[in-house]
């Protein structure tokens, strides 16, 4: 099956490649590729050339600075500059907290906020897990204590991807402990650099530093850092966490994974066959299109959609989330030896190893361990399919 998109979609995707064949730097679009660390400086880079073009955050509305796409255009710009290999969105301003903004921001949060946001002068990190307050966020105890003009936060937060570059958070914090545990969480937007903020990195196994953990000691905001309603901070996380798994979906990556894992299958092989042509191996790389193809067709539904995403949102994170695993488990498979070297000073940009086999062979070790957490963040796919099972009233 082939999906085909509407003849005006379609030119619109040629012209969105046009673009990111013009604009996008060989160095940039090299290091996406090749799952290569993305330094903030690249990232910042290319959001500002998509500001000059009209095209940030595609997600947004024209009255806060977006293009205000169609959900078909969205989706094709999206896909196609995945394909390309230009760099993800940073998800925590633009596609997460953003939303929220827009519905319950004051008008001077989004005035303030909205635009720093859209050019990454104002880079987010998400302060919402905690140990102990994973997948059960609501049982998170960081606390924000009201001390006449201003909030007093103390607490941990674990897992706080990026927060070494960020420059802005936004935070669930308990303002009400004696209520139960959703109903006293309330939501809070400041500044990193305040005083009694500090960053620890946390190196995962693949050897690169993505997540960190932060403490808060006695860390005081202004009241004005509170986004809509003190105790309605759960009502709001889930807002942005819709948002957060349907992009944890990542079409558009995939579908250029997939075809890097073909040109790699047919690259490889023995007496005289490409892998590709071995019947179990190319059965496993068609039962994988197949529900990839399932996956976009999905996800179009849910971009048609008015309102924020429902429970359709959840089942793009499992099903988007197993399937960025499995290529990285066939790709592995695609180059087979080739994948057994392993440096894991190349996470952190350190490495000095030579390397055989193919180019892209180097980094599908660590990018393989790196991918076993994306069943994980935004919710677990056990807590996802809790959520779909109630919403089905089983």
């Amino acid at each position: 099956m082939d999906l085909k998109y509407p003849d005006e979609a379609q030119k619109f995707a040629e012209e969105v490649r046009e673009f990111a064949r013009a604009e996008l730097p060989a160095a940039i679009k090299d290091k996406v590729i090749r799952h290569a660390k993305m330094s903030p400086d690249a990232q910042i880079y290319w959001q500002r050339k998509l500001c000059e073009r009209g095209w940030a955050c595609p997600g947004w509305p024209k009255q806060y600075g977006g293009p205000g796409f169609t959900p078909l255009q969205r989706h094709v710009f999206d896909n196609v500059m995945s394909e390309e290999g230009a760099p993800p969105a940073v998800p925590f301003g633009e596609s997460m907290i953003a939303p929220v903004l827009f519905h319950v921001g004051s008008e001077a949060q989004k005035k303030e906020l909205l635009p720093r946001i859209r050019t990454l002068e104002y880079w987010f990190c998400q302060g919402f897990s905690e140990p102990g307050a994973g997948s059960d966020l609501a049982s998170l105890k960081t606390r924000a204590v009201r001390d006449g003009d201003e909030w007093v936060i103390n607490g941990q937060k674990t897992w706080t991807s990026y927060a070494q570059f960020a420059n802005m958070m936004f935070c669930l914090v308990r303002t009400d402990p004696d209520a139960k545990q959703q109903e006293g969480i309330s939501m809070m937007v400041f500044p990193m650099s305040l005083p009694g903020i500090t960053v620890r990195p946390i190196i995962t196994m693949d050897g690169g530093h993505s997540v960190n953990e932060t403490f808060f000691d006695n860390v005081r905001v202004p009241a004005s850092s509170l986004i809509g309603e003190v105790n309605k901070g759960w009502t709001y996380a889930k807002l942005l966490l819709g948002h957060e798994r349907t992009s944890i979906a990542r079409i558009g990556q995939s579908k250029r994974e997939l075809r890097m894992l073909k040109t790699l299958a047919a690259d490889q092989g023995t007496g005289g066959a490409s892998l590709l042509d071995k019947p179990a191996f190319r059965t496993k790389v068609a039962e994988l299109e197949m529900e990839l193809l399932a996956l976009e067709i999905t996800a179009l539904r849910v971009l048609a959609q008015e309102g924020s995403p429902g429970v359709e949102a959840n089942l793009l994170k499992i099903k988007g989330s197993e399937i960025q695993q499995t290529l990285t488990e066939l790709l592995i498979d695609a180059v087979g030896p080739y994948a057994l070297p392993f440096d894991p000073n190349r996470g952190v940009g350190l490495g000095n190893m030579d390397y055989i086999g193919p180019d892209e062979a180097a980094a599908l070790g660590p990018t393989y361990l790196s991918t076993r957490v994306v069943t994980i963040y935004g919710g677990s796919n056990e807590i996802q399919r809790n959520i779909i099972a109630k919403s089905l009233g089983l």
